[in-house]
């Protein structure tokens, strides 16, 4: 009994084993998809394969997040939303989850001139076949460009122009990639600390003024953050914070 045992775990492991060395072959002889199959139409366009196009695809939907948050205005809304939240003192309230959703909808709210132009002349004579690949890609990204250099200071493009050697540029259509990306982003952090900077302050004042009181009292063990939290979340309410903060920084930028 245990020899037929032993014969049939023998013979399974031999099958196995021819299975595993077997599959190379019939991978070899089997037709695949090609890699990469490029044809030259006759108005002189060039189409690539599907399998190529999917590969595209992927590589854009991975470089997608920092796309958004380098090419839009997510990064000045979602510092100035932490900054707001810190100075509040009302720690993880709202959730890091809820600001970026402000920040998101809000960028898509100022982004959407710049995504209608982008659709209106770029996408749609592309899907009409009015326009080939590569100028529907050079005509969206200078739309895109033009956005990021209306809202970027002309110090922070000039400094990194002269860092890189380009010289000036005629248009914003002109300005490189390479050149407009890190003045973006660091104008953008500029004009979120600033406008941090001028929330912190009422909240200060308030921080400060209940310390007092509570020194003067002789209250030592009692926190001031405590205390000042219900005024700091009073005033807010009164004065309607989160639509003028809203509205503040949707109107800090410019639209194409």
């Amino acid at each position: 009994m245990i020899k037929i045992f032993k014969t049939s775990y023998t013979i399974q492991a031999l099958v196995i084993l021819f299975s595993l060395l077997s599959i190379p072959a019939i991978a070899q002889s089997l037709p695949g998809l090609p890699a990469l199959n490029i044809t030259e139409q006759s108005n002189g366009e060039t189409t690539y394969s599907l399998s190529l196009q999917i590969l595209a695809l992927m590589t854009a939907l991975t470089v997608l997040p920092s796309l958004v948050l380098g090419m839009t205005s997510f990064t000045r809304i979602i510092i100035v939303l932490s900054i707001l939240r810190q100075a509040m003192g009302t720690q993880q309230t709202p959730p890091n989850q809820v600001l970026i959703a402000i920040a998101l909808f809000l960028s898509f709210f100022i982004m959407s001139p710049t995504l209608t132009k982008i659709y209106d002349e770029t996408i749609t004579p592309f899907m009409a076949e009015q326009m080939s690949a590569e100028d529907a890609i050079l005509n969206g990204s200078s739309q895109i460009k033009e956005f990021m250099v209306k809202n970027t200071r002309k110090n922070d493009l000039s400094m990194f122009s002269d860092m890189s050697g380009t010289g000036s540029y005629e248009g914003p259509g002109d300005v490189p990639f390479s050149v407009i990306l890190p003045a973006f982003i660091t104008s953008e952090l500029k004009t979120a600390f600033q406008i941090g900077f001028l929330l912190f302050l009422p909240f200060l004042v308030i921080d400060m003024v209940i310390a007092s009181i509570l020194m003067s009292l002789g209250m030592m063990m009692l926190s001031p953050m405590l205390v000042s939290l219900p005024f700091k979340l009073l005033l807010f309410v009164l004065v309607d914070g989160w639509a003028m903060t809203v509205g503040s920084l949707a109107s800090t930028f410019v639209a194409i």
